[in-house]
């Protein structure tokens, strides 16, 4: 159970974080600002994060998220936490080097995460565009 809170927890966390930026997103030189950047900055880390912890936790609670190699034993909560980040970040940027296969519930996670990383970009771009001819 506490499980799925905490995934749901930082789940809000990313949709908000998400929806915050999209609808606040206001460009008034119609260039890339440093406040946009540091604003995509922490929302991919807010992203990255989130979903590793999310893959941690439903780890450490005993469903399997990665294929494991052979002679692999459980590891501890913070390299638990780690390699779900390092996933995470593998996945958020689209890399994928395939050190790391998600089975299970990992896959329906390792799926939406890719849409956010793959997508993201996209509409920030549009976003931008769309104020920036709006000024107009």
């Amino acid at each position: 159970m506490f499980t799925i809170v905490v995934a749901f927890l930082i789940f809000l966390l990313i949709a908000g974080s998400l929806r915050q930026l999209l609808t606040s997103l206001e460009v008034e030189h119609r260039t890339f600002s440093r406040q946009i950047f540091f604003s995509l900055l922490l929302l991919y880390t807010i992203i990255m994060v989130g979903f590793g912890i999310i893959y941690a936790t439903l780890s450490y609670q005993g469903l399997i998220i990665f294929a494991q190699s052979p002679g692999v034993f459980p590891y501890s909560w913070t390299k638990e936490v780690a390699r779900g980040v390092y996933f995470s970040g593998v996945t958020l940027f689209t890399v994928g080097y395939g050190d790391l296969m998600p089975i299970g519930w990992g896959r329906f996670f390792a799926v939406i995460e890719a849409l956010i990383g793959y997508t993201l970009p996209a509409a920030i771009v549009a976003k931008v565009w769309q104020s920036s001819t709006r000024d107009s």
